[in-house]
């Protein structure tokens, strides 16, 4: 096929839309997550919760990965088609790991810093839902993305932080271990907003 008839073939937008979705999907999660640890209480009903949005993120991504088998021409490149839908799932993943640990360690009472980070990561997945709905114009994307990095970089102080105090005060070392688990997991999920944005970043540089 000639390079002009390939440019006659319209670019299929409907991957804008399907990001869209994850991210919204994405910020559904984080805000359980936050009140999961602001409001400890029915945990087993809000775990439950995360998981089925877990469960939902996972369909939308492999919706975005068989529609990207099945599209001729992207909006952007293929590896970054991929790359982006399983990063923001790797967010989810990594929320509900978290959510997991409360129910799996039976922690009855998480350090004040866990509320922190799921904060952080709410606010993470917030910018990346209006990076991504700014994704098409090549929009604020970028400025989303310091952002993300801010919070990542807040995220990491304040674990640290926990951690530190956490072996200067817990004596059981079992709890130690839960409680530094969790903190490394919620810090985790920082880690991974902070590669989506990165990302980002890589499409819109490609795309201006």
């Amino acid at each position: 096929m000639s390079v002009q008839m390939v440019r006659l073939i319209p670019r299929d937008t409907t991957f804008f839309t399907m990001f869209s979705e994850i991210a919204e999907n994405l910020i559904s999660g984080a805000r359980v997550l936050v009140d999961l640890f602001e409001h400890y209480e029915k945990t087993e009903h809000k775990t439950s919760e995360i998981k089925r949005i877990e469960h939902v993120g996972d369909e939308l991504t492999h919706s975005v990965l068989t529609k990207l088998n099945q599209t001729f021409i992207t909006p952007f490149d293929r590896e970054d088609i991929h790359r982006l839908a399983s990063s923001l799932d790797d967010v989810l993943d990594f929320i509900n790991a978290a959510a997991e640990r409360i129910a799996m360690y039976k922690i009855t009472t998480p350090p004040p810093a866990a509320a922190q980070i799921s904060k952080l990561i709410l606010s993470q997945c917030e910018e990346l839902g209006h990076a991504v709905s700014h994704l098409q114009k090549n929009g604020d994307v970028l400025a989303r993305c310091v952002e993300i990095k801010r919070y990542e970089n807040e995220a990491d102080e304040a674990s640290r932080e926990a951690i530190g105090k956490l072996f200067d005060r817990e004596k059981d070392p079992i709890n130690l271990i839960k409680i530094k688990e969790l903190l490394e997991v919620l810090e985790s999920a920082t880690d991974r907003a902070e590669d989506a944005a990165n990302v980002l970043e890589t499409v819109v540089v490609k795309n201006a």
